[in-house]
């Protein structure tokens, strides 16, 4: 029971740390930005101009949330929706010039705070470590196998 207790008391500690560490390297260079709202920056570079909800699944957070999500990086002009042409219903999500230009930038600086995390972990222990948070999310959710939703089930 007590290493139950651990596992929930570490895997939220990490996290928040985590969060933290990377949103203070964002802003020492001088980007205004959370590690979330990164997240749906990093989708729309990756995928081009998406709906809501394909950026919802693409993170995996609910759809509520990244409308927040999206209403923040508007009001930082990161982000604009635009009326999709074929259903007028549904917004698109296209990132901004001032996102264009600042992407490799961004990109640059939170790949190096998660590699400073991860520093002195081994390669394998990484893709351990990954596998079984894999398997700890399919245990709470039967479409929870991270492995088949991120990279198709690769490890990088």
């Amino acid at each position: 029971m007590i290493l139950n207790k651990q596992v929930g008391v570490f895997l939220n500690l990490v996290h928040n740390r985590f969060k933290q560490y990377i949103t203070v390297s964002f802003q020492k260079k001088g980007y205004n930005i959370t590690p979330e709202q990164f997240l749906v920056m990093d989708a729309l570079w990756d995928n081009g101009t998406l709906s809501q909800q394909q950026i919802a699944d693409t993170i995996l957070k609910d759809k509520n949330s990244v409308v927040k999500l999206i209403d923040g990086l508007e009001k930082k002009n990161l982000v604009n929706r635009v009326a999709d042409k074929q259903d007028r219903r549904q917004n698109l999500i296209e990132i901004t010039p001032l996102a264009a230009d600042m992407k490799n930038e961004i990109t640059d600086s939170a790949m190096e705070a998660v590699n400073l995390i991860t520093k002195g972990i081994p390669s394998e222990e990484l893709q351990t470590f990954i596998k079984v948070l894999s398997k700890m999310a399919e245990n709470m959710d039967d479409n929870g196998n991270l492995l088949k939703l991120t990279n198709h089930g690769q490890t990088v």
